[in-house]
């Protein structure tokens, strides 16, 4: 019999597909949060859940979940987890810290590429059709990074 798991949320198909060729998956293609109800429903004989930090697996969805023995969590923190509990009860904690630290670090570039080059405002002024000019010396000055 294949392992149950619960993933609480759309995933990429490519790991959607890795899932099914070892367990009977019990998949919620959607974008938003489960309502707590639907947790508590879909847990009962699952033998792992595969979640994010907006779900919150509390005593009371590990109680809900006899035969669970994994979390996976889409996140770098385990704060919406009741980790002393569920370890308490031999159930194993995965989740992916440090996965995003390069990501934040982009993201944080483009944001001061973005500002010192001016690159909304010049995006909104092209949309407006405030671009009268071509070029003018002091159109859009912006700084050097």
């Amino acid at each position: 019999m294949k392992p149950i798991v619960y993933v609480t949320r759309t995933i990429p198909e490519v790991g959607l597909a890795l899932l099914k060729q070892y367990c009977e998956v019990i998949y919620r293609d959607e974008i938003s949060p489960p309502s707590r109800e639907e947790i508590l429903r879909n847990v009962e004989n699952v033998d792992a859940i595969y979640c994010t930090l907006n779900e919150k697996m509390d005593k009371e969805v590990l109680d809900a979940s006899p035969r669970l023995k994994v979390i996976g969590t889409m996140s770098v923190g385990v704060d919406h987890i009741d980790v002393e509990y569920a370890t308490s009860r031999g159930i194993y904690i995965v989740y992916t810290p440090g996965v995003l630290t390069e990501t934040t670090a982009d993201l944080a570039f483009a944001l001061i590429l973005a500002t010192a080059r001016r690159v909304v405002e010049g995006d909104r002024m092209i949309r407006e059709g405030r671009w009268k000019l071509a070029w003018a010396p002091t159109m859009m000055l912006g700084y050097d990074v």
